[in-house]
Formats: C-alpha cells, sequence, structure tokens
C-alpha cells in the first residue's frame, strides 16, 4: 500500500493508507493535501471567537482584529508577527 506524507501541525488530517489501484482514496488524498498546502489546516492563529464575526457579534460592538487595535495586536502575537 502506498502512504502519502505525514501530518505534522496539530489539527491537520491525519495520513491513511492508500489502496493500490484505489483511484478514489487518491484523489480524496490529493485534494487534502493540495488544502493543507494552501494551509486551511494546522493552528488557528486568530484568537477571536467566530462569534465576534457573526452579524450579532458586530451589532453587539464585539471586537475584532479589523475593528480594534488591542484585538489586532492580539492576533498579530498569535501568529508570531510581533
Amino acid at each position: 500500500m502506498a502512504t502519502s506524507r505525514s501530518s505534522k501541525s496539530a489539527g491537520e488530517p491525519a495520513d491513511q493508507p492508500i489502496p493500490e489501484g484505489d483511484d478514489v482514496a487518491k484523489e480524496v488524498q490529493r485534494a487534502t493535501a493540495k488544502a493543507q498546502e494552501q494551509g486551511f489546516y494546522g493552528v488557528e492563529t486568530d484568537p477571536t471567537p467566530n462569534e465576534h464575526y457573526t452579524v450579532a457579534g458586530v451589532v453587539e460592538g464585539k471586537p475584532t482584529p479589523e475593528t480594534d487595535p488591542e484585538a489586532a495586536a492580539e492576533a498579530r502575537k498569535a501568529a508570531g508577527l510581533n
């Protein structure tokens, strides 16, 4: 059985053995690998709760990095940019 490269970061999907001749599994693994390369899996760098980005959160004035300098500084620090 062929096995694709292993995940290294928390939050990434684990690789699975791909049976020889299983074209569907190969395509799924290819799509997963592409998503990993694009950064769709891994450690979340923005510590802002998702609820702050909802209509209710915006109406309530909940801070986001885009609207609040302190939240922006916290997000930059979490991303390792400060």
